[in-house]
């Protein structure tokens, strides 16, 4: 199994980029998805989740309407668009894959997604 992170990069604040994550070696429209984050000297946080058939979605609160999770099963691939991006949106961002990990209690805990990716670096300068 193998999770490609990619899209990242420099931005002012304000800007947007659109972070990637394509799968393969594993049946990708049965996995849940998550987004993290990892600031230096801070923990890894959730940042959003997307259930297997993209019915379900939830979001940080601090990213809620400025940032959109999405997949397109037939390309193995999940996306997060960032809007409005802030300085403390600054962080190297992994995507997640997971098959049991629930919709409804633990999507926001790290320990429940079984695959990662390998990072993608998102630096927003004021």
């Amino acid at each position: 199994v193998q999770l490609q992170a990619y899209g990242g990069g420099l931005v002012q604040a304000g800007g947007s980029l659109r972070l990637s994550c394509a799968a393969s070696g594993l049946t990708f429209s049965n996995y849940n998805m998550g987004w993290f984050r990892q600031a230096p000297g801070k923990e890894r946080e959730f940042v959003a989740f997307i259930s297997w058939t993209g019915g379900r979605s939830y979001y940080l609160d601090s990213v809620k309407g400025r940032f959109t999770i999405s997949r397109d099963n037939a390309k193995n691939t999940v996306y997060l668009q960032m809007n409005s991006l802030k300085p403390e949106d600054t962080a190297v961002y992994y995507c997640a894959a997971d098959t049991t990990v629930s919709s409804r209690s633990n999507y926001n805990s790290p320990r429940a997604y079984k695959y990662w990716g390998q990072g993608t670096l998102v630096t927003v300068s004021s």
